[in-house]
């Protein structure tokens, strides 16, 4: 088979033959356009030296096409079957009629197992994962849901979002895929609990307010697994989202701060104000800090090694700090609680601040900086 010649525009996406089982919703045809216009790929549309055939008899995870659109001349299979191929036009009739018939890939192509152990790295997603490839039929659909929203799930992330509310926020998110909610109305929803949870904060009513911000914290999930799985991701939505991520949590801590005296536990002013401070520092100073190791070493500080990984499960974000606050309120002490938080933001800070160092330092000496999931 001839070299491939290094493309000059990005690959086609076509679809082979069709498939009316739905999936999150959609009909494979919409879902497989929808991946391509999240990933800026012409839709059977254009001109290019090379397309990306992909099979509606099968449903793949959406990293799999972002694997694939740089490897002209490979082809994704499962048991053997095409799933997806990048190839040239020349190839279109063989490699569709191999689809179409559930035949082998034609020879000529690099073949990629889907049922590959060692799967592939996700950077966005920070976890090395084997993305699914599956047949879509009715029967498989449920299993297909849960594989598609496991694939949306970060590898590296806190230890509430990791294990306690996964299966929480898949029913919900089927929910509310099957009602036509959108990620932004998950959004929005979610936006309104975060008020009303540091409000209730303020005012001492810590029960209510960590009821209300558990159910804040599980939509802050439903929102961007909705968004993977039906494919509908915005430039709003994502802002929108993160905005409300990075802004909200000081506010949080200093209504519990403030709402300690209406508990009836107040700090005294000088532990009040020490608090804050070392609360909105640590705060502000780990997000530059993860900020300058991506700017510097092009991923995430989480992900560096196998420590960073661990330490995410626990630093000092949101989640590992309402754990903080739960136990203390266990106890009657909410001004406990809050003093511990403070404290294990700037312990979180240090840790942070010396893995950057660490890792300047072993740079400098020529050393490659490279995730330990790569």
């Amino acid at each position: 088979m001839e070299p491939f010649r290094q493309a000059r525009n990005l690959p086609v996406i076509f679809a082979v033959g069709d498939n009316p089982v739905p999936i999150w919703g959609m009909s494979a045809r919409e879902r497989l356009r929808r991946i391509a216009a999240a990933q800026d790929l012409p839709f059977e549309a254009g001109a290019a030296d090379t397309l990306i055939l992909a099979n509606l008899a099968f449903v793949f995870d959406p990293s799999w096409l972002a694997w694939l659109r740089n490897r002209p001349g490979t082809v994704l299979t499962r048991g053997g079957v095409p799933v997806l191929a990048h190839v040239a036009e020349r190839d279109r009739a063989r490699v569709s009629h191999a689809m179409e018939s559930g035949g082998e890939a034609p020879a000529g192509l690099e073949e990629m197992p889907a049922e590959r152990e060692e799967g592939i790295f996700n950077e966005a997603l920070r976890k090395r994962e084997r993305p699914f490839a599956e047949r879509l039929v009715p029967e498989n659909v449920p299993a297909i849901e849960r594989a598609t929203y496991v694939g949306a799930y970060k590898g590296v992330t806190d230890l509430l979002t990791k294990y306690l509310w996964p299966e929480w926020a898949f029913w919900l998110t089927r929910l509310a895929a099957r009602v036509g909610l959108s990620p932004n109305g998950v959004t929005a929803i979610g936006s309104l609990l975060c008020i009303v949870a540091t409000i209730a904060f303020w005012n001492g009513w810590f029960w209510s307010g960590l009821a209300v911000g558990l159910v804040f914290m599980v939509l802050d999930t439903v929102d961007g697994k909705l968004a993977r799985c039906t494919i509908t991701s915005s430039k709003l939505g994502n802002a929108w989202d993160h905005g409300v991520d990075l802004v909200h949590p000081p506010f949080w801590w200093w209504a519990w701060a403030t709402g300690c005296a209406a508990y009836g536990r107040p700090l005294s002013d000088e532990t009040f104000w020490l608090v804050i401070a070392a609360m909105l520092f640590g705060y502000v100073a780990q997000r530059l800090i993860e900020g300058a190791f991506i700017v510097r070493f092009k991923m995430h500080i989480h992900v560096w090694e196998r420590f960073d990984s661990q330490f995410r499960l626990v630093t000092a974000r949101r989640n590992p700090n309402m754990v903080i606050l739960f136990a203390g309120l266990l106890v009657g002490r909410p001004d406990w609680g809050i003093v511990a938080v403070a404290a294990w933001t700037m312990l979180s800070l240090v840790v942070h601040l010396v893995r950057l160092l660490q890792a300047m330092g072993r740079g400098r000496r020529g050393e490659p900086i490279v995730s330990w999931l790569a």
